[in-house]
Order: C-alpha cells, then sequence, then structure tokens
C-alpha cells in the first residue's frame, strides 16, 4: 500500500536504482521505487551455512537455479537472492546459450555484486576515434569524472591512484593490502614482463561491526539507506513493472502498470518522470513491451535499434599454484583477514594499452582479475603441498553488434507477460582477445614461478566433483555470455535519433520524461567493472532531469 505523494517512479532498487532513489530525493522530489522481489530482512538475505547448501541443493534438484547455478557467485551467497529460473522465464537459441542472472528482492543483484568499482577513460568513451568501429558515447570522461567522485566519495571505496591513462585515479581511502603470495607475484611480473599489477579497486569485505547489518557493497546498506533517510522515498515492494504508459499525444509517459506478485493485479502508478534501473535485460523487456511495434498507443523509437547492440564482457579463467619457497613470509592475514573482495585483490589494468603487434590481433582491450591466498583451502585438500591457490580472470570489451539482440519471445510468465528472448554470441574479435588472455595468463603465471592447473587438479574437490563436473568456470574455452553478469547495451544513448534510443542525457528521444540509466544505455561496453559507471550516469541523467523540470 503506497502511504505517500511522489513526483518520480525508480524501477528497480539494485546500485543504480539506489542512487537514483539518494540522488532525486536529496535533491528534493518525492520517490516511489518499485521492486519486482520482497523486502527481506538483512539476516535473512544474507543466510548463513548450513542452511545457504542446502537452499542450493534445493534449487539444482528442482530447477529453479540450473543456469545461475553456473556462476561462482551462486555458490558464496545465499541462493535466495537468485530469481526462480521457472517463474522469471527466458528464451535463447538452443545452440546459444545465455546465462542470466536475476536478482529480484530490495537491494536487487547489488547484494551479489563483487564491490569492485573501476573508472572508464576516454580511452573507452572514444574507442571509435581510434578504430573507426561502432558508436561513440555522447560525452567525453570529464563530463562523468565530478560524478564519479562524488559517489566514491559517499560509498567510501578503497584504491590505490596509480596514474594509469586507460584506468582514471578516483577518491579513495586506502587500498587493502596484498597477501604476500600477491606481493610476490606483482613484483616477479613487472621485474620480468614490466606488466603493472594494481590493488583492486572498490569495497572490502562486509563487517557488520563497521557496516551494519547489510554490506556497503549492497544499496540497501549505503545508497538506498541514504535515501530513505531523506523521508521522500517510499519502496513499493513485490510488484513487477510490466510496461509503460503512455498520454494520449505518446510524446511522454503518464505512468507505469505494475503487477502485484502475490495475486497477479494491476495497478497504474502516475509520475512526473520515470526512472528505469531494472537492469539491462529487464528494462530491455520492459521499453520493449512499450514500444509502438508492440503497444498500439506505446511510444516511438525512430532509429529501429531498441533491443539491439548487447554487450557482455567476454572472459576466462585459469587457477594456479605458488609455491611457498617463493614467497618471503606467509602473513597471518593470508589466512584471516585478507578474503577475497572486490578491494581484497588485484588487477592487470591493460585496457588498450597491449603492444602494436597485439592490436593488430583484435579491436579494443582486457583486463585481468585475480587473487592469491584469498580462498585458501586447508592443506589436506591440497594436491600440492606448501603452494598458495591463485586464480586469474581476463575480461574484455565486446564490440556492439547489431544481431546480438534482445527481443520478446512468445513464451509467458506467469503473469502473461511475454518473456524476453536473447540472442547473444562471440564473435571472431572477441574469440581472437580470449586467445590472448589465455596467452597473458600464462605469461605471468611462469613468470612468478607458477604452475597453472586445472582446479580438480589442484584441490580435492571429493563430493563437489560431480556437481562441478560441468562448470562453465572451469572449461578450457570462453563462457557464453551473460555469464559475467556485466550485459549492457540494448538501448544505447547517442547524438540523433536516427542511430541512438536515448539522447545524451539517458532520455528517450520521443518520450522525454523516461530515463534508461542502467546498462541497457551503453553504446559500447569498454572492459571495466560496468557498476561504478552505471551509477555515475544515474547520477548525471537524474540531477539534469530535475534541473531541467524546474528550469
Amino acid at each position: 500500500m503506497i502511504q505517500h505523494p511522489y513526483e518520480v517512479i525508480v524501477i528497480g532498487s539494485g546500485a543504480t536504482g539506489g542512487v537514483a532513489a539518494m540522488t532525486l530525493a536529496e535533491a528534493g522530489a518525492r520517490v516511489l521505487v518499485v521492486e519486482a522481489g520482497p523486502m527481506l530482512s538483512a539476516q535473512k538475505a544474507l543466510g548463513s551455512e548450513p542452511c545457504n547448501t542446502l537452499r542450493r541443493l534445493e534449487g539444482l534438484s528442482s530447477g529453479k537455479h540450473r543456469v545461475q547455478a553456473q556462476h561462482p557467485g551462486y555458490w558464496k551467497a545465499n541462493p535466495l537472492l537468485y530469481a526462480n529460473e521457472k517463474k522469471n522465464p527466458y528464451t535463447y537459441p538452443h545452440d546459444q546459450p545465455f546465462i542470466w542472472t536475476q536478482g529480484n528482492q530490495v537491494g536487487g543483484r547489488s547484494l551479489t555484486w563483487g564491490g569492485i568499482t573501476l573508472r572508464l577513460s576516454d580511452q573507452d568513451f572514444k574507442a571509435a576515434c581510434r578504430d573507426g568501429y561502432g558508436p561513440e558515447w555522447p560525452f567525453k570522461y570529464a563530463e562523468l569524472a565530478p560524478h564519479y567522485s562524488a559517489l566514491e566519495d559517499r560509498l567510501q571505496v578503497h584504491g590505490h591512484r596509480d596514474g594509469l591513462k586507460q584506468l582514471p585515479d578516483g577518491n579513495f581511502i586506502a587500498p587493502l593490502p596484498f597477501t604476500e603470495s600477491e606481493k610476490h607475484f606483482a613484483s616477479a611480473v613487472d621485474e620480468a614482463l614490466g606488466y603493472p599489477v594494481i590493488h583492486s579497486r572498490g569495497f572490502g569485505p562486509h563487517n557488520p561491526l563497521v557496516d551494519g547489518a547489510w554490506p556497503r557493497s549492497s544499496s540497501p546498506g549505503s545508497t538506498m539507506k541514504m535515501a530513505l533517510a531523506t523521508g521522500k522515498v517510499e519502496i513499493l515492494s513485490n510488484h513487477k513493472a510490466e510496461r509503460l504508459l503512455m498520454n494520449p499525444d505518446r510524446c511522454s509517459a503518464k505512468g507505469v502498470l505494475v503487477i502485484d506478485q502475490r495475486d497477479g493485479s494491476r495497478q497504474q502508478l502516475n509520475s512526473k518522470l520515470v526512472v528505469l534501473c531494472a537492469s539491462t535485460i529487464q528494462s530491455l523487456r520492459l521499453l520493449l513491451s512499450s514500444e509502438a511495434s508492440h503497444q498500439s498507443d506505446g511510444f516511438n523509437d525512430p532509429s529501429g535499434n531498441l533491443g539491439c547492440y548487447l554487450m557482455d564482457h567476454v572472459s576466462t579463467c585459469r587457477f594456479f599454484a605458488l609455491p611457498r619457497s617463493k614467497i618471503n613470509q606467509v602473513s597471518q592475514a593470508d589466512s584471516t583477514a585478507n578474503v577475497l573482495s572486490g578491494a581484497g585483490s588485484f588487477f592487470l589494468p591493460f585496457g588498450a594499452d597491449l603492444s602494436p603487434k597485439d592490436q593488430s590481433l583484435f579491436l579494443r582491450g582486457y583486463g585481468i582479475w585475480g587473487g592469491i591466498d584469498r580462498f585458501e583451502p586447508p592443506d589436506f585438500l591440497k594436491r600440492i603441498p606448501e603452494s598458495a591457490t591463485g586464480f586469474l580472470i581476463g575480461h574484455g570489451e565486446v564490440l556492439a553488434a547489431r544481431h546480438n539482440k534482445v527481443t520478446l519471445s512468445n513464451v509467458l510468465d506467469r503473469w502473461g507477460i511475454q518473456a524476453p528472448h536473447i540472442d547473444s554470441r562471440w564473435g571472431e574479435n572477441e574469440q581472437a582477445m580470449v586467445c590472448h588472455m589465455q596467452s597473458t595468463i600464462n605469461e605471468v603465471i611462469k613468470a612468478a614461478g607458477g604452475t597453472m592447473l586445472p582446479l580438480k587438479d589442484l584441490v580435492k574437490l571429493s563430493v563437489l566433483e560431480p556437481l562441478l563436473e560441468g562448470a562453465l568456470a572451469l572449461r578450457e574455452t570462453s563462457p557464453p555470455p551473460g555469464y559475467y553478469v556485466h550485459e549492457v547495451g540494448g538501448a544505447a544513448m547517442g547524438e540523433s535519433e536516427e542511430c541512438s534510443v536515448l539522447d545524451r542525457w539517458n532520455r528517450l528521444w520521443r518520450c522525454p520524461n523516461v530515463l534508461v540509466v542502467d546498462g541497457a544505455c551503453w553504446p559500447t561496453s569498454a572492459w571495466q567493472s560496468p557498476t561504478l559507471t552505471m551509477m555515475a550516469i544515474t547520477r548525471r541523467a537524474c540531477l539534469e532531469a530535475l534541473s531541467s523540470q524546474r528550469g
């Protein structure tokens, strides 16, 4: 039951929804946040062992989580935070799977986010100027930099100022320290290859004594909490946004049609401004359902590109053992405080700064994320005694291609809403990039004196081996699109309505009181973890929308 009047509807309560609600409310607007899932207590959302493991087994056996269980985060977080796939269907070509991770609860996927906060640079925003491929972003780095800084100040993220042109520095609190194994790795790789190995940037592990019940990386633990503290925000949970409702002239939206998830009843919510923060594919599903070709009184997309140019990061993962003899000493923190987290890890941030020879092999760039001694199994489970266990994951930019798209399928969910159909595949550029990532990963592991091996040859997995037999993370090839949970694109920003779905302020060209600020608005994918940039775009767009309305 909605208790208070509101001026703005925000669809979604995750990373971008929290920023939208906070930004709008702190500027004086009254906001209604609509969330498809329930409002959980922190205790219920985070769960605990062994209950979380029992939920995983139930999710797998019942078919609720057969796709999402492919993501490593599923085995770390409470599976309650992953949507029931039977109630939230989608389709894809039988030979081109897409791994779609959905989080339907207040906080969305921010509750399962790894917490890495990297800025994009003009190498990313203006990449087409360099290589001539695809669209440019409709703004430069300098325009987004103040919004990055404002969010970093509020969120208090860890990081080190490294002075790299491909990865701009931010406003950081002190970086989390490397483990002793990582110090050796960084020194050896720099000495042998000259590659930079930097502290990762982002959030540390959840510390309830400092952070409170919710992790600071989640919207309930940061931005949404700040939004609610204004007294101008209300959350309508358990309501799924079905489509936009248009005014008679079809030049503006009058509101949103929502469905009560408890009984299927529909309700019209009216508002002056609608901000879509539902996550890339959910926002595309809602927009497609609201567009004139699917809805007789829907908005017009002059570009014809709505749903097209879907992207994700292409990735590859390798594990390795590093002999303890290579490490000067093992700090006590290696097995206690140095838990793997967004800031408790490291990066090789190549971006497009590869050698001229390498740049001729493929367009754009990639980074490699890693950690050593961050998830160390006990000695009796190790197949290589006196070693530290490490991993490296390369993730690279995927080129915008029109044939990678989201459309509406003929499959209906339990409320009669058409499910998304996701058709996305890696091209030759992505395949060449993955080969190069794998070569680089092998090169740096050798430089550090490590041995690259499959995880089953490093750790005795015993009971888990049958469950991990088909795990995508453990395969030699790159996992399919969606696996890295960094999907972006489909409603790109641009300078012209002939070639983009949104204008430079994230407004639908023919329906400017609707903002699309989550990953759907991205023209290109870049290589960095995208969440901080999504949040900065959200802040920029919301402040401009309020300024336009009031000015």
